[in-house]
């Protein structure tokens, strides 16, 4: 099945339409950062699998700050607009509401890569947290 991606125009544009309806700083900081994050994601050989690279979008515009506000509140969205176009919108809300902690935590250090793709798998594999995982999180942001 085709990955479907979308280009740094629209992720612009998603951006800019948060900053207008919640508030914060418009623009990008590093509008380079951001082509090369929508493009890296599209590389099959460091992300073979769907869940790679929604992890890496989602880690990467949360940390890599190439927006001026909003990072968190994008990478949320901008996963779940990836998430849509490609078939899993039965997880989008799930995503949503479990990504609003995760991103704070994640933009806080307290989150690593490795944990994040644990947690973004079970939410696309509609699991709940398994015991083992529970811990780790609890473990990791207290």
């Amino acid at each position: 099945m085709p990955t479907f991606y979308f280009d740094v125009s629209h992720a612009i544009d998603v951006h800019d339409w948060i900053i207008e309806h919640s508030g914060g700083l418009a623009g990008t900081k590093n509008i380079g950062q951001l082509e090369s994050v929508l493009e890296h994601v599209q590389n099959d050989f460091y992300y073979p699998s769907f869940t790679e690279k929604l992890n890496h979008l989602v880690f990467a515009v949360n940390k890599f700050h190439a927006f001026n506000d909003g990072n968190k509140r994008s990478s949320i969205v901008l996963g779940s607009y990836f998430l849509e176009i490609n078939g899993y919108d039965y997880c989008v809300q799930d995503f949503v509401i479990k990504m609003e902690n995760i991103t704070v935590w994640l933009a806080e250090s307290k989150i690593s890569k490795e944990l994040l793709i644990k947690l973004i798998r079970c939410i696309i594999m509609e699991e709940e947290y398994s015991e083992t995982l529970m811990l780790e999180l609890i473990y990791a942001v207290s």
